[in-house]
């Protein structure tokens, strides 16, 4: 059985910037299997960003070929794109990338109005994810009524409630103190354990630690790609609080 969710073949990205071509990135290959827990990293300039942007089918790639769960999207125009991003990818951002104005069911149920589901059944699902991420009790509080943690919970949550192939977190912390930094890595974490592929992008190498494989990127091309040997967890963190 194959359980690749992810393969890139030769993937090249190229801009324009006046005259001066841009390679953002140049023939990356690679393969990211069911209930994998990466970390994407790489300086500024890296081509970290664009490659998040491909994965998570934001933009396509100049040439290549990019196989979503067996679906070469690497072509598609940006309605078939939109409705693949709904339906297969979970983003977790750093600002959060909430409706203000819009409670924390209403956030969550959000993916699940473009993917066509009815409003009894989307209130369930929304209900049971904000549940699963300890936030039953906050229903019904907007984002200017939550702390920065409770915030990335929501998202999350909007991020899994369609049951995507991949949750796809950039910067997930970055918005965060130390203490809800924590909580927030704890909860991929148990995400990966039901499941999940989970892919963070981040340039903090304590983060990346939670990731059970780390990709390094640099001048548009993998220059490292290994598992991590030296897994962190938040039991590490408990441990040294008691050890302390």
């Amino acid at each position: 059985m194959n359980d690749e969710v992810i393969r890139l073949e030769s993937i090249v990205k190229n801009y324009k910037i006046g005259t001066i071509l841009v390679e953002a990135l140049r023939a990356v290959s690679l393969v990211i299997r069911k209930n994998e827990f990466v970390a994407l990293m790489g300086p500024s300039g890296s081509g970290k960003s664009t490659l998040m942007n491909i994965l998570g089918c934001l933009d396509t790639p100049t040439s290549g070929n990019y196989l979503l769960n067996g679906e070469d999207v690497s072509k598609m125009d940006d309605n078939a794109l939109a409705e693949i991003r709904n339906r297969q990818i979970g983003f977790v951002f750093q600002t959060f990338n909430l409706l203000p104005r819009s409670t924390a069911l209403e956030n969550v149920m959000l993916p699940l109005i473009y993917a066509g589901i009815g409003k009894a059944k989307r209130m369930e699902l929304a209900k049971q994810t904000l549940e699963e991420v300890k936030l039953g009790d906050r229903m019904a509080h907007r984002p200017n009524e939550l702390s920065g943690g409770q915030r990335q919970r929501v998202a999350i949550a909007r991020a899994l409630v369609n049951h995507p192939a991949i949750i796809l977190a950039d910067e997930p912390t970055g918005n965060l103190d130390s203490k809800t930094s924590v909580e927030i890595l704890g909860l991929l974490e148990e995400i990966h354990k039901m499941g999940n592929t989970v892919i963070i992008v981040t340039h903090e190498e304590d983060i990346a630690q939670h990731a059970h494989r780390i990709i390094r990127l640099m001048d548009g091309r993998i220059n490292v790609d290994e598992p991590n040997k030296n897994i962190k967890t938040i039991a590490d963190y408990h441990f040294n609080a008691i050890a302390q």
